[in-house]
């Protein structure tokens, strides 16, 4: 009897110093570099957003954090891999529409709303339609115009099967009745290159991936999803403003990381983010990019998740979108 409890009383020992142990290393997080899986090729917006958060947490905690592109299979090779990792809080996920629309299309290996801890969400965007200089367009009108007389011919660049830079211009035939072809690329960036290039004639892109090269003549703005003009660029309209309104596919990016990560973990990284969102600077250097800054914590970012779902699965049905 007494070297039973004298057993129980060793185990609760234990038990106390492993939990506190665990407790401490949480408080005392991060104590190493962190990996951030970015499931995309590098150059586009999702690298700019990722740096800019890795940059955020690198100069407050002085750990590392380190951006690690692993694109392919429509995000789905780099969100696996986050998933798989260990929950320790050192390897953390871009997340964003993607997401969101190959729940629908796809079979994945992973459950995006099982496997994937939500941490926060980052900014928003809508999707900015840019063609070709050569393209004979200089409104919305007129592409319509153009893209009814050439049913089939006008090929769009798009960085992810399934993803915003997809679902919006499927969004947009179907509101303007038009039929145009997607080609995909592993990121915005190569999809980008080759619009300057001529490969393809339009793009409706993250703002960030062209907003310059409209600035500097290299490709021509024609119109911005949604009701809102971007401060970046004035001169563009709105869908809205061009007759429209129902052309508007708001998404996010955010973090995420592998389900079990300790809430503690999740917590301080969530509030770290909160802070960088509502930084003066942050809102100027967004803005001149074409996001919006847009926070939710843990919670919230996970409805934000539910909701896409079901938001782009209608787009997905109604555009006859397939797994490629």
């Amino acid at each position: 009897m007494k070297m039973g409890r004298a057993r129980m009383r060793l185990l609760g020992a234990v038990a106390l110093l492993t939990f506190s142990g665990g407790a401490l290393a949480q408080q005392d997080y991060p104590v190493k570099p962190i990996r951030y899986i970015v499931p995309y090729a590098p150059g586009g917006s999702t690298t700019w957003t990722s740096r800019f958060v890795g940059e955020r947490l690198t100069q407050v905690w002085g750990q590392q954090v380190i951006i690690d592109n692993r694109p392919g299979a429509g995000t789905v090779i780099g969100t696996e891999l986050a998933v798989r990792s260990r929950p320790d809080g050192y390897t953390l996920l871009y997340i964003g529409s993607a997401l969101a629309s190959n729940h629908t299309l796809m079979k994945t290996p992973y459950d995006a709303l099982k496997d994937i801890a939500t941490i926060a969400t980052v900014s928003s965007y809508e999707n900015l339609l840019a063609v070709h200089p050569s393209l004979p367009v200089k409104t919305l009108k007129e592409f319509i115009a153009l893209a009814k007389a050439r049913p089939g011919q006008l090929n769009y660049a798009t960085s992810s099967h399934g993803g915003s830079t997809h679902l919006a211009p499927v969004l947009f035939n179907l509101v303007a009745g038009i039929k145009t072809q997607a080609i995909n690329y592993k990121g915005g960036g190569p999809a980008v290159t080759d619009l300057m290039g001529g490969q393809v004639q339009y793009i409706m892109a993250v703002p960030v991936n062209i907003v310059t090269h409209i600035k500097n003549g290299r490709l021509r703005g024609i119109a911005i999803t949604g009701d809102k003009r971007l401060n970046s660029l004035p001169d563009v309209p709105s869908f809205a403003e061009s007759g429209l309104p129902q052309v508007t596919l708001k998404t996010w990016q955010g973090v995420g990381a592998p389900a079990g990560t300790p809430k503690a973990i999740i917590d301080k990284i969530s509030a770290e983010i909160e802070k960088l969102v509502a930084l003066p600077d942050t809102v100027e250097k967004l803005d001149a990019q074409g996001f919006v800054p847009f926070y939710n914590n843990a919670d919230r970012t996970a409805e934000l998740l539910k909701g896409d779902i079901v938001r782009f699965a209608k787009i997905i049905k109604a555009g006859g979108i397939k797994v490629e």
